[in-house]
């Protein structure tokens, strides 16, 4: 079968790294059609991906919480979008939607059977009403399924009024290897490059800086917890970059000075996260999935994460994680000093949230439940069950 592959991201995020995961199992069966240039674009051009950059302009612009004027400057382009879509789409034998502009797009195009990926919780804190009552409308009429990456994602796809039948639960999946490969020296020499000695205890917050992720959140708990430093990796994108200034001026603050260390893009991830002591999940809204809390199962390391969303469906409170309140400093403070001080502790979360994470969120079930769901988009006949 011929997968036409719809995303509107050049950047590289957790979606992102799943359709990579997905793409290489279907290798030149899939050809990809992205709205912007970017290192995602790079990344599939290295691999040897089919890819075509269809310029969203205008529609790139337009923001999860959707204005009538931004929406009618952008009719232009949007028209000129879905025409090209329509041509991508002739050959293909499915097309697969990784995101919600690109779900949007390929709707209004129609064509070949439509799997929609969902990968956000279509709520008022991330989404605006135009916006979710348009996607929900096209995935009633043209999606033929609706992946979702949790069952938080897929409530509250149903919610906002999207039909029960259509949401196939497909969590996402991870490769352990670039986790298991690590020499254990390895860990302690990046703790050195960033001048943190052993006896300070280090946590790090894997992500965009974006409101949103909470990274604010931790820098207000660590100033209750002198002594312990944090590493943040990741950097601001779509115009978040007042954010990223703000975190910088909290972090030089007498309180925090010198114990926050802002590392920006990295793609060595798996060495990071193997440095640090705790890793910290600190979203203020719903998060859809969290993949980060699955990379810190799999570094071995105790993942402390926000208790609302896919977080958890992901983690059991006390037996493979921690789970507090989202937006409190102070119980995420006194979460971090409890696994700072018991080391044993930390290590019996760690070990079993490890075995969780290889049983549960394996990178070849992501891809055969994602196949499984394209096959049955496919196959009018078929009817599974629902999850």
């Amino acid at each position: 079968m011929n997968i036409l592959v719809v995303d509107q991201s050049g950047q590289l995020g957790g979606g992102e790294l799943s359709l990579l995961d997905l793409l290489e199992a279907w290798g030149r069966q899939a050809r990809v059609v992205l709205f912007a240039h970017g290192p995602f674009e790079d990344v599939l051009r290295e691999r040897g991906v089919h890819v075509e950059v269809c310029d969203a302009g205008a529609v790139g612009g337009l923001r999860r919480h959707l204005g009538l004027v931004a929406a009618l400057r952008a009719l232009p382009r949007l028209v000129h979008m879905v025409a090209t879509m329509r041509r991508a789409a002739v050959e293909a034998g499915a097309v697969y939607a990784n995101s919600q502009k690109a779900f949007v797009i390929a709707a209004l195009a129609g064509g070949a059977p439509l799997v929609w990926h969902l990968r956000d919780i279509l709520t008022s804190e991330h989404f605006g009403k135009i916006n979710r009552t348009v996607a929900v409308w096209l995935a009633n009429r043209r999606a033929q399924c609706v992946i979702v990456n949790s069952r938080a994602t897929g409530d509250a796809f149903v919610a906002a009024g999207g039909h029960p039948d259509k949401v196939r639960l497909v969590y996402n999946g991870i490769d352990p290897g670039p986790f298991d490969t690590l020499p254990a020296a390895h860990a302690a020499t990046l703790r050195a490059e960033f001048g943190i000695d052993a006896a300070n205890p280090l946590v790090g917050l894997f992500g965009r800086l974006t409101p949103w992720k909470g990274q604010h959140i931790l820098l207000d708990a660590l100033a209750l917890l002198p002594g312990v430093h944090a590493l943040l990796v990741g950097d601001a994108l779509f115009g978040e970059s007042d954010y990223a200034q703000a975190l910088r001026r909290r972090a030089a603050g007498p309180d925090l000075a010198g114990r926050v260390h802002f590392l920006g893009f990295r793609t060595d991830v798996p060495a990071l996260m193997k440095s640090v002591d705790i890793v910290c999940h600190t979203s203020t809204d719903p998060e859809p999935f969290g993949r980060v809390i699955i990379e810190g199962m799999l570094a071995q390391r105790p993942v402390i994460a926000s208790a609302e969303g896919g977080p958890r469906e992901i983690l059991r409170d006390g037996e493979t994680g921690l789970l507090v309140p989202p937006s409190d400093p102070r119980r995420l403070a006194d979460a971090i000093a409890t696994l700072a001080a018991d080391p044993q502790y930390r290590a019996r979360l760690a070990a079993a949230a490890h075995a969780d994470a290889r049983q549960r969120f394996s990178r070849a079930s992501m891809i055969a439940g994602v196949q499984q769901a394209i096959a049955e988009a496919c196959d009018p006949a078929s009817t599974p069950p629902a999850p």
